[in-house]
């Protein structure tokens, strides 16, 4: 891919909806350049969220655990 086309692929990545759905495209649609790439943005997605889902669930539980007292 030229330099142009990747200024072009971060600019996509910056806009908010459009990001998630272009990754999705570029990573289970038809053979592109971008497959790899949009593969592995998906599954660092998926892992932050596993682990923002586990910190807010510690956060809750520390804060109702010590309410009760």
């Amino acid at each position: 891919m030229s330099v142009g086309e990747w200024l072009i692929t971060m600019l996509i990545m910056i806009i908010p909806i459009v990001n998630i759905v272009m990754l999705f495209v570029w990573g289970f649609g038809s053979p592109d350049k971008r497959r790899n790439y949009a593969r592995a943005s998906l599954i660092w997605m998926a892992i932050s969220i596993v682990l923002i889902i586990i910190f807010y669930g510690v956060i809750f539980a520390l804060f109702f655990s010590m309410r009760s007292y």
